[in-house]
């Protein structure tokens, strides 16, 4: 046994670790205890919640507020816990709490599972995500079972309080209310209170450090203070993305009054940014151009480092830079006063592109499986592999097929599609190099 374990490797202990948890979670909810109807699901169905709440997606089957049963919710709930913060952060501190070290393999598969991390800076690291993790989620769940303690029982809003600030900074979009939050759309205090709280999950641990850092400096009087590449980049581009979101949300929602469109526009693009999924508006009834936007928005992602998912916002800027420097004839990719390592751009450009290719293989069986436009479909292999969870209502139409593709969707979206791809074909060490060709490009 452990020759076997040996020969496994940290990328793949990490995939083999999320499908263990995503198959014990799935037989839980399969219990008819976890249905309010005392009544076993079907387990495709199981499955697919469970695989959505560990790669805190919140694409959803069936309606979790009134299908599933306090046992169920609370399940789901600790199963976006789990895949939020990703459940090495709770194998390690659990070791930690123990007063011993981690191995060596956990320690790696750490390191793989969370951007940032170093054999060196673990328990800095891990202390950082316990503590953003408690003060958002806390205030989080207090501020929101206060709010709804005047329309729900007690015990009631503290459960809504706990799910939902929990499922918002894990950005998992999953909600007990069968309209999301439509029925809040115009509430400022629920806007600003969700979006708070998807914007601090989406945005990664690494930055918030780095920030926490950068305000305690400049109370210090230390020199120099200024915030590092990675913080930089991660928060420019994600506010230019949501500020152009919403810009395209406001442009083209056009039926809808200008004064009712602002705040929704935003809550969606901040949303759709951080891949968190929570809808104020019916996403279905949106045009066009509106999807299209927020298609882009879940692609790109959230920043790397935190709960959100899709190809990342320092990728797309790494790759954006990249071209930009082969346009001016440099070699260098900068930023900021930084050079981005020739590494990172290649690892970038082959994120996007895995992504890329599984999207269109993907759009190409479901739309020919499945009752919807292409648009709906894109849509949806899209808000699946960012793992986002917002959807146009294919979700609970899908065919077994259909729920099958996207179940390994959400898996490769939370994971990683590089993860993956270690994982299935390995990584070959060449012995030799080959002398140079020639292609040509145009």
């Amino acid at each position: 046994m452990n020759r076997l374990i040996g020969k496994v490797k940290p990328i793949q202990f990490l995939v083999i670790g999320y499908i263990a948890i995503i198959c014990i979670g799935s037989l839980f909810l399969y219990l008819p205890a976890a249905s309010s109807a005392g009544t076993s699901q079907d387990y495709v169905d199981a499955l697919f919640t469970a695989t959505s709440a560990v790669s805190t997606t919140g694409l959803v089957v069936v309606d979790t507020g009134t299908f599933y049963s306090g046992f169920g919710q609370f399940i789901i709930l600790l199963l976006f816990q789990i895949g939020g913060l990703g459940y090495m952060v709770f194998v390690v501190f659990m070791v930690y709490a123990l007063g011993r070290k981690p191995s060596l393999t956990s320690a790696v598969t750490l390191q793989q599972s969370l951007s940032g991390v170093t054999l060196g800076n673990m328990k800095q690291y891990l202390k950082a995500v316990l503590v953003f993790t408690l003060l958002f989620e806390g205030l989080g769940a207090l501020v929101l079972s206060i709010y709804w303690m005047d329309r729900f029982t007690p015990s009631e809003a503290v459960f809504l309080g706990v799910f939902h600030s929990v499922s918002a900074f894990c950005t998992s979009g999953f909600s007990i209310f069968s309209d999301s939050f439509n029925s809040y759309q115009t509430s400022v205090f629920m806007n600003v209170v969700l979006g708070i709280l998807c914007i601090g999950g989406g945005i990664g641990f690494i930055v918030l450090s780095d920030l926490q850092n950068l305000v305690r400096k400049r109370i210090s009087g230390v020199r120099p203070c200024r915030l590092s590449l990675h913080s930089n980049m991660s928060l420019l581009i994600s506010a230019l993305l949501m500020m152009t979101g919403a810009f395209v949300l406001m442009s083209q929602e056009s039926s809808i009054p200008l004064s009712d469109r602002m705040l929704p526009s935003l809550f969606q693009s901040v949303s759709a940014s951080s891949t968190t999924g929570f809808n104020t508006v019916d996403i279905g009834a949106l045009t066009t151009s509106s999807l299209f936007m927020l298609a882009i928005l879940m692609a790109i992602g959230a920043s790397p480092g935190g709960s959100g998912g899709g190809i990342k916002v320092t990728a797309v800027g790494s790759m954006m830079l990249s071209v930009w420097a082969l346009l001016r004839g440099r070699k260098e990719v900068k930023a900021f006063g930084w050079q981005i390592p020739e590494e990172t751009v290649r690892r970038s450009f082959a994120v996007a592109t895995l992504v890329a290719i599984w999207v269109i293989l993907v759009t190409m069986v479901l739309s020919a499986t499945e009752d919807g436009t292409f648009m709906q479909v894109l849509f949806e292999v899209i808000s699946a592999v960012g793992t986002v969870g917002l959807t146009t209502g294919l979700t609970p139409m899908l065919t077994s097929l259909g729920k099958v593709l996207i179940i390994t969707t959400m898996l490769i979206g939370r994971v990683g599609p590089l993860a993956i791809a270690f994982t299935v074909l390995g990584e070959e060490k060449a012995s030799f190099e080959h002398a140079e060709g020639e292609i040509y490009i145009g």
